[in-house]
C-alpha cells in the first residue's frame, strides 16, 4: 500500500523518477528538431498536457503556433485531429450528427473529429459563435450529447487553439464561456534576430521527421505523477487571493484599478492556477510547488479571464498590465520546503 503524501510531511512523496524526466526530455527534443526558440510556449503546451489543461494560442501570423501544437502531436502517440476553423462550419462539423440510414430505417451517429486525443483548433476565432459554443460541452465534461445519446471522447483529451489578435475581418469574439475553459492563454511573440536566422535556414532545408517517443498510456502516468506534486495551503490561499483580487481591486489596495475592470476572474482560475503551478513544479524535476510556480503561471491563467471595461480600452491598460499590479500587491506567501531527505 503507497502512502498517501500529507500535509505535514511532503517528503513522503517519491521524486520524478529518472524515467519521466528522460520521456520529458525526448519530448522537448523532438519538437527542437523543428520549433526554433519558443520555449515558454512549448514549456506551457507540455503543462497543460500534464494538468489536463486546454490551451489558447495567440500571436500574429507567420510565429510557428501551428506548427508547435502539431510537432508536439507527432511527438506522442494517440490521434491527432485538425480543425481549420471557417465563417462556413456549422456545430455538426465538430461534434458530429445523426444520419437517417435509409435502408435500416434508423439513424446513425457519426461522429466528429473532437472525437480525438489532441484536437488542433486553427483559427478559431474564425468561426461564428454558435460554432465555437460546441466546443463547450466537451472541453469541461469530456463528452458531447448528440440527440438523446451522449458519447464520451477518448482519454487523454486536450483542445489546443490558436487565434490572430490583430485581425478583425473576418473573425468573431470567442464566448466567455469558452475562454474561461481554457487553463492557459499564451501570447506569442517576435523572435530575436538570431533565432529568426536559424528558422530561416532550417526552414530553407529539408526539415528533419519527429519521432514519437511517448505512448497515451506514458502521457496518462506522466500526468498521475504530477498529480501527486505537493501544493502547500499557502500556496492555495495566495492563487485565490490573486483572483480575488481581479474582481474586487481594493481588497488588496489598488482602488486604482477598479475603473478598468469590468469582470474579474472566476474560479475557474484559482483552480487552474494552482493545477498549472503544480505542473510546472514538476516539470522544473520537484516533488513539490514554490510560490514562483505558481507566480510564473499566473498572467497565463488569468489574461484571458478579465474582462476590460471602456476606460481601460480609452487608456490602452491591457489586461497584463491590471495582472503586473495586482501580482505586486499580493504578497507571495512563506513556503519553506526541501527536497525529501534520501536515505
Amino acid at each position: 500500500m503507497t502512502n498517501q503524501p500529507t500535509p505535514s510531511d511532503p517528503g513522503d512523496i517519491p521524486p520524478p523518477s529518472a524515467a519521466s524526466a528522460k520521456l520529458m526530455e525526448q519530448v522537448i527534443f523532438e519538437v527542437k528538431k523543428v520549433i526554433v526558440g519558443q520555449d515558454l510556449l512549448l514549456e506551457r503546451l507540455i503543462i497543460g498536457l500534464l494538468a489536463r489543461g486546454h490551451v489558447l494560442v495567440e500571436g500574429v501570423p507567420g510565429l510557428a503556433k501551428t506548427m508547435a501544437i502539431k510537432s508536439l502531436s507527432a511527438a506522442i502517440g494517440g490521434d491527432f485531429q485538425r480543425i481549420q476553423f471557417t465563417p462556413d462550419l456549422v456545430p455538426a462539423d465538430l461534434i458530429g450528427t445523426r444520419i437517417y440510414n435509409q435502408q435500416t430505417g434508423e439513424f446513425n451517429t457519426s461522429l466528429g473529429p473532437v472525437f480525438t486525443n489532441l484536437l488542433l483548433a486553427d483559427e478559431i476565432n474564425r468561426a461564428p459563435a454558435k460554432v465555437q459554443s460546441a466546443l463547450l460541452e466537451v472541453m469541461q465534461e469530456r463528452q458531447v450529447t448528440i440527440g438523446r445519446e451522449t458519447h464520451v471522447v477518448p482519454t487523454p483529451f486536450l483542445v489546443m487553439a490558436t487565434q490572430n489578435p490583430i485581425e478583425s475581418e473576418g473573425t468573431y469574439p470567442l464566448p466567455e464561456a469558452q475562454v474561461d475553459r481554457f487553463m492557459l492563454k499564451v501570447l506569442v511573440g517576435y523572435p530575436s534576430p538570431t533565432e529568426e536566422f536559424v528558422i530561416v535556414d532550417r526552414m530553407t532545408q529539408a526539415i528533419d521527421t519527429i519521432n514519437t517517443v511517448i505512448t497515451t498510456d506514458q502521457l496518462a502516468e506522466l500526468q498521475s505523477e504530477a498529480d501527486r506534486v505537493y501544493v502547500d495551503p499557502a500556496l492555495k490561499h495566495y492563487a485565490v487571493n490573486l483572483v480575488t483580487a481581479t474582481r474586487n481591486p481594493a481588497a488588496a489596495g489598488q482602488d486604482r484599478l477598479a475603473k478598468y475592470i469590468s469582470f474579474g476572474a472566476s474560479p475557474r482560475a484559482s483552480i487552474n492556477m494552482v493545477l498549472a503551478g503544480r505542473a510546472l513544479a514538476f516539470l522544473r524535476g520537484r516533488t513539490y510547488a514554490l510560490p514562483e510556480d505558481v507566480r510564473d503561471v499566473a498572467a497565463d491563467v488569468l489574461r484571458h479571464r478579465i474582462v476590460l471595461s471602456y476606460e481601460a480600452l480609452a487608456d490602452a491598460v491591457s489586461p497584463d498590465d491590471l495582472i503586473t499590479a495586482l501580482m505586486d500587491a499580493v504578497p507571495l506567501p512563506e513556503v519553506a520546503l526541501q527536497e525529501p531527505a534520501s536515505e
